[in-house]
């Protein structure tokens, strides 16, 4: 009988159910324990490691010198990551006999860091990606074992992007284990495909603030990036907040100076605002005030 590929499982969130869900279904591996998020509110895995017999390790200091003695003992072949938040110094990365991957929802190493969904729609890319990759001491910088990447269209938004995410990543991960597995998985070094990376900074309370003075492109893709389920773009009229869901971009509307902030217009109740090249519509707002032609939208 073929002896079991032993895995160190580190996840959360729905990124790390439905992963784990795929893993249980294949008989040829094995999840030797789970480490959720220390601040975890997530049951699921802790219900799937009840219902397997899987150890279920929490709280945990994953480079203390306790953690790497207990890991040590279940003699993992892999440690995988997936949506975990704790740093993996090389003693603890090092220890299973063929490392530790994480799974990472951008295009390395280009979107390296937090909230990338994001940021690559503020960015205006045309496709994101998905990447299965080695850890080092570096944030997401160790050697790529696959990358698939999904286009971006205007009718996107961070909803839907990340429903894309959700279902793509168990499917890449798996993958990723199953040629570790069978001895058949490539290492890229990410200076193969560049020798600059570029990092993105989490986003944090007051970054979703509107700045009417950029661009109707650039609104549009900051609106979308951040529509719900995310906080929502945030504006201010005579001091009420304004939370904004959803704009219309137009290319065909006209470009000339206004003041940008200013409501010129509404269209079936739906104000339409100046902004430094022309201007934007929108259609999903929430607010205490109701918006009138007029008034001046600002970020504070």
């Amino acid at each position: 009988m073929m002896e079991k590929f032993r895995i160190g499982y580190f996840a959360d969130g729905p990124w790390g159910h439905l992963t784990l869900d795929k893993l249980l279904q294949d008989v040829s591996l094995e999840i030797a324990f789970i480490v959720p998020r220390n601040d975890t509110k997530d049951s699921y895995l802790k219900s799937k490691a009840n219902d397997y017999g899987i150890d279920y390790l929490v709280p945990v200091k994953v480079n203390s010198e306790e953690f790497y003695q207990r890991a040590e003992a279940y003699h993992c072949d892999l440690f995988v990551s997936m949506s975990y938040n704790q740093i993996f110094r090389e003693r603890i990365y090092n220890l299973p006999k063929y490392k530790t991957i994480n799974c990472h929802a951008g295009k390395l190493p280009f979107y390296r860091g937090r909230n990338i969904l994001n940021w690559a729609l503020i960015n205006d890319e045309k496709e994101f990606g998905i990447t299965v990759h080695y850890v080092d001491d570096g944030i997401d910088t160790g050697d790529i074992i696959l990358q698939r990447t999904f286009p971006i269209t205007d009718e996107d938004d961070y909803d839907t992007l990340l429903k894309v995410a959700y279902a793509e990543c168990p499917k890449i991960l798996y993958q990723a284990i199953k040629e570790i597995q069978e001895g058949t998985s490539l290492r890229i070094p990410q200076d193969i495909i560049s020798l600059y990376g570029a990092y993105c900074g989490m986003r944090q309370v007051g970054d979703e603030l509107i700045d009417w003075g950029q661009t109707s492109r650039e609104i549009f893709n900051f609106v979308r990036s951040i529509c719900k389920p995310g906080p929502m773009a945030a504006t201010f009229c005579t001091r009420a907040r304004v939370l904004v869901n959803k704009v219309e971009y137009n290319a065909g509307y006209p470009v000339y100076k206004g003041i940008p902030g200013q409501i010129i217009g509404m269209d079936s109740g739906c104000p339409i605002v100046k902004t430094k090249d022309s201007y934007v519509k929108i259609l999903q707002y929430e607010s205490e005030c109701k918006l009138r032609v007029g008034d001046r939208l600002a970020s504070k």
